[in-house]
């Protein structure tokens, strides 16, 4: 029975697509992050010289 799990590969793929969405997604968190911070300070700083 334990032989007959390790040959089964039917669930391989669905684990390598979810590997693959859960690498693309936690990479679009972290540019999203990434780009939200640096938009913010820009604004801040448009902000400062359009109050000046």
């Amino acid at each position: 029975m334990f032989k007959a799990f390790l040959k089964d590969e039917s669930g391989s793929t669905a684990v390598e697509y979810g590997l693959i969405a859960l690498f693309v997604m936690l990479g679009i968190v972290v540019n999203a992050s990434l780009i939200g911070d640096s938009l913010s300070r820009i604004f801040a700083e448009t902000q400062t010289s359009l109050l000046q």
